[in-house]
């Protein structure tokens, strides 16, 4: 088992090409051929939790949160960053992060929040634009079915709980093979060619567009296919910011922020004046969400719940909605268990353990 088998297996539930710009998603330390002896599931990368690695036998850490966000000009060991870098190389251990590439996955973050709240019917919040393309391309009439198929089987065809979804039309294409082709029909230097095609169209989420152009050039017979890739402004509904559910029983808002603060096990719940309201409709985004207020507000959500809402910001709730700051450790804390799923899914006799370090650096006094 090599490092970069885990990775793989991660980045096959939370693709890179999804995280945010400012992000660092990756192999931060390490080489991804290094043979792995356990790996160590956490939120945050601390001195303590490489401690915690090296006295459980783990040479990988995987975390939500990046060490390194911005370039190191130096690693001197004058900050935790550069100390856990070092301490990290000395003891020969990789350290991988997959942080918005989770967040924006419908399976992600903030379904691990949607499925402990025990939310129903629910959808990505803010869906995100720019992460589809549509593929066209041209087979035989006597292909066409055997192309069709490995573009499904290759990622090509989900429209959000639909899969293998296409549309073809037939009409008559013509070519002309050149004095150095290899024609697949006709002969080289020949006369042109008249045959029934058929135009195929899929859908193609941007991470999958790779591996769907190897399906076509593997399954068709001409020596040049023939195909367009177009980028779509059309925004993915299974990838996004934050999620949208309902609670199976709408509740009295006081009772729902109990029930918030046990669930969630949370120390306290900062929030904006309660409306009177019950609670039936939910916005989530685990982490600092304050970003997505517009859109819980726009989609009706009854309350807001995620992490790191600074002051003035509470006031632009105007009591269309109400706040709940849970905290930001508090509202990724079960990001570990994603990873824990993937990986013993994928590989389930291997050392995939939980780091048992509390990282959050928020303390409360009462």
């Amino acid at each position: 088992m090599l490092v970069n088998d885990i990775i793989q297996a991660i980045e096959a539930a939370a693709p890179p090409v999804y995280q945010e710009s400012y992000d660092n998603c990756g192999l931060q330390v390490g080489n991804p051929q290094t043979e792995v002896t356990g790996v160590l599931i956490c939120l945050d990368v601390t001195e303590q939790v490489v401690d915690e690695a090296i006295a459980r036998g783990c040479n990988m850490i995987v975390a939500h949160h990046p060490l390194i966000f911005s370039g190191l000009k130096r690693i001197s060991g004058r900050g935790y960053v550069e100390r856990v870098v070092i301490k990290a190389i000395k003891n020969d251990i990789s350290i991988f992060a997959a942080h918005t590439s989770l967040d924006n996955m419908s399976s992600g973050v903030n379904a691990a929040i949607a499925d402990r709240l025990g939310l129903m019917n629910t959808s990505v919040l803010a869906p995100k634009p720019g992460t589809l393309s549509k593929l066209y391309t041209y087979a035989p009439a006597n292909i066409a079915d055997q192309v069709r198929d490995s573009l499904f089987a290759a990622g090509a065809g989900d429209i959000s709980h639909y899969r293998e979804c296409s549309f073809s039309t037939t009409g008559t294409g013509t070519f002309r093979p050149g004095a150095s082709a290899s024609p697949a029909i006709g002969s080289a230097g020949g006369e042109r060619e008249t045959l029934e095609e058929v135009k195929i169209e899929v859908l193609v989420p941007r991470h999958a567009e790779g591996k769907v152009l190897r399906a076509l050039f593997a399954n068709h017979i001409y020596e040049e296919v023939a195909y367009e890739m177009i980028p779509l402004s059309n925004t993915n509904q299974q990838i996004g910011a934050g999620m949208i559910g309902f609670l199976p029983t709408p509740m009295p808002d006081t009772d729902f922020l109990a029930f918030l603060k046990q669930t969630m096990k949370t120390d306290c719940i900062r929030h904006t004046s309660l409306l009177g309201n019950k609670i039936e409709k939910v916005a989530i985004c685990g982490g600092s969400g304050s970003f997505l207020l517009r859109d819980a507000v726009s989609a009706g959500a009854d309350v807001f719940i995620t992490g790191d809402f600074k002051y003035h910001q509470f006031f632009d709730a105007e009591e269309k909605i109400v706040i709940t700051d849970i905290g930001h450790y508090e509202s990724e804390q079960f990001t570990s268990g994603i990873f824990e799923t993937i990986l013993k899914k994928k590989f389930p006799t291997f050392a995939i353990l939980l780091s048992n370090i509390n990282t959050n650096p928020v303390k409360y006094y009462y």
